[in-house]
């Protein structure tokens, strides 16, 4: 039997909240499927942080490196430096353990979720692919001057031919398990690369390594759009797009359109990858302090971000079950809504998807 070491970090706000609903599934699945987890608890928060004034050290980095997954309930505090906490833990992960790629799927599970018109499930299902390590996110700046007239601040975006190559090789790696996962009767799979080549010229890093390496995929189809444009697509014509890759800050921004379309933030999750190394799942909706301790936040989130770590650990059976326990809640109205407007608590959200998974709706 095997057993997975996984680290948890509930966190802040709802974190707490929805990471316990996550694991509930867990451990449910880890029963029916027949493998066994060691859960290894951090306690690195806001609230941690106002108490110790410690960071994520060194050693921590190191000792998560050792780990098969971790499971980040969310980070942030209104009463702490906004980014400290977040950049200590979140980038602690990925740039100390070179999580190279932010996974997010966007999947419509019920009309009634999307707001936009006329667009049904069929029509939203493609999955974002986010270069996680470089772009306006190196961390690479400063301010000169800071609190005067003549303060200068200045980022750098940095972009390098083997980040931009991998990203957009697991692109197309992931665009071709996916159309061997449809059948021949699916669509035809294509990558769509998003970037602003035309006013920010040193993109055509991205253009180049996506033209390089869209050539040892001859059977997969290639597009490309502009950020702005893109946005506009995803509102516009859902359907068009299959994979999509693209920079660290791009991909920060449209997959939160691609969450609301989905049907609102509390369903949407995502993973921090390094293919074969120790990888962080987490709903991407944030620590939101005003709903904290009313067990009122939608956990279908976290609770995707658990399927999504099983479905990398290799335990594709017990991820289709959480998949499909979640589809068939949306889908059949049980739950109407993604977030506090449901009429359903936390705790009780949790409750259905576990009696789901039992009853075998996602086997």
């Amino acid at each position: 039997m095997k057993t997975y070491k996984i680290g948890s970090i509930p966190g802040d706000g709802i974190g707490p909240e929805v990471a316990r609903e996550g694991l509930k599934v867990l451990e449910v699945v880890a029963e029916l499927e027949g493998f066994k987890y060691e859960l290894v608890d951090y306690p690195y928060s806001g609230d941690y942080y106002l108490k110790t004034k410690e960071l994520v050290p060194d050693r921590v980095i190191e000792e998560w490196s050792t780990l098969d997954a971790v499971l980040l309930g969310a980070i942030g505090h209104p009463d702490v430096e906004p980014g400290l906490v977040e950049r200590s833990v979140i980038l602690g992960l990925r740039f100390g353990l070179d999580m190279y790629i932010n996974l997010r799927p966007i999947k419509l599970y019920s009309e009634q979720l999307c707001p936009l018109k006329d667009k049904t499930p069929d029509d939203i299902e493609f999955v974002v692919v986010r270069e996680n390590t470089e772009g306006m996110y190196s961390q690479i700046g400063g301010h000169l001057k800071k609190n005067t007239p003549d303060e200068v601040a200045i980022v750098n975006g940095i972009y390098t031919w083997k980040g931009c190559e991998r990203a957009c090789r697991y692109a197309f790696e992931l665009a071709r398990k996916r159309a061997a996962a449809r059948g021949s009767a699916g669509r035809d799979p294509v990558v769509t690369l998003v970037d602003k080549d035309n006013a920010i010229r040193p993109h055509d890093v991205w253009d180049r390594a996506f033209a390089r390496v869209a050539q040892e995929f001859p059977d997969i189809g290639t597009d490309h759009a502009y950020v702005d444009a893109c946005c506009m697509w995803m509102v516009k014509n859902p359907e068009w797009f299959d994979v999509i890759v693209t920079t660290n800050l791009f991909g920060d921004i449209i997959t939160d359109l691609g969450a609301m379309i989905q049907g609102g933030m509390g369903i949407a999750a995502s993973g921090n990858i390094h293919p074969g190394k120790t990888s962080m799942f987490e709903p991407i909706h944030g620590s939101a302090p005003k709903h904290a301790g009313r067990n009122v936040a939608c956990p279908l989130g976290m609770i995707s971000a658990v399927s999504m770590m099983l479905d990398f650990l290799g335990e594709e059976a017990g991820a289709a079950r959480i998949e499909g326990a979640v589809a068939h809640l949306l889908g059949s109205g049980a739950i109407r809504s993604a977030d506090t407007r449901s009429g359903i608590s936390t705790s009780d959200m949790g409750d259905m998807v576990v009696a789901e998974v039992r009853g075998g709706a996602g086997s």
